[in-house]
């Protein structure tokens, strides 16, 4: 799958890079071994931070100022890994979906980074651009409805976009029958670094996602 930068973001974020990830997988409810890892860290997150914190941190900072840079405001479409912070600071706790979701969730509080993960066989094409969404786009966010995407960072394959860092769409999400996953790591700024990133992402995929044929690409702005 190739994945090409838009120029709208090349602009917006001149030093943008993208982890990308495809490899196959065997989906799962989650393991307790991985409720255990997401419970530790949720319970460290939550003693250690307030509120006020959660937009220091550098990848969310970044995050949320592309999306003013390109015309949304982040207050009203919170980035996802922001959404899943506040919700373990204000002692929400987190949802448990299954082992892919899971394990992206948490690796996403870990980095700090908006992390996309999709079903390969669902999207059209073989070719994907990231850029910006524009005004009355269609968008169903997961679990959200219809979605504004005007001026969010958008990963559109031949129909239309499929991945936002607020929310992937319905279209092409992860369910237990994936067996070919997608799976996108947005750095608008460097916190966790990428080398750190891809060994955690790899060993989540194969601890408890039956990962396989992993193949990792960086791709630059």
């Amino acid at each position: 799958m190739k994945i090409e930068i838009s120029d709208r973001i090349k602009a917006a974020c001149p030093g943008y890079r993208m982890i990308k990830i495809e490899c196959d997988v065997t989906n799962s409810p989650t393991p307790e071994a991985l409720r255990t890892e997401m419970a530790r860290l949720t319970g460290s997150i939550a003693e250690l931070m307030e509120i006020e914190d959660i937009n220091r941190r550098p990848a969310i900072a970044a995050t949320r100022g592309v999306y003013k840079s390109c015309g949304k405001d982040p207050n009203r479409y919170r980035p996802s890994q922001e959404q899943l912070n506040r919700r373990v600071v204000r002692g929400l706790g987190l949802y448990s979906i299954d082992s892919i979701v899971d394990a992206f969730n948490l690796l996403s509080l870990k980095s700090g980074y908006a992390i996309g993960a999709f079903d390969v066989d669902k999207i059209s094409g073989d070719s994907l651009t990231l850029g910006v969404g524009e005004d009355g786009e269609p968008y169903e966010g997961i679990g959200r409805g219809t979605l504004n995407i005007a001026g969010m960072p958008v990963i559109r394959d031949n129909i239309g976009g499929i991945g936002t860092p607020t929310s992937d769409n319905e279209r092409t999400k992860v369910t237990g029958a994936t067996s070919r996953l997608l799976v996108t790591i947005h750095i608008f700024s460097e916190e966790m670094p990428v080398a750190a990133t891809v060994g955690e992402a790899t060993r989540l995929l194969t601890d408890y996602c039956n990962a396989t044929d992993i193949n990792v690409e960086i791709i630059s702005a």
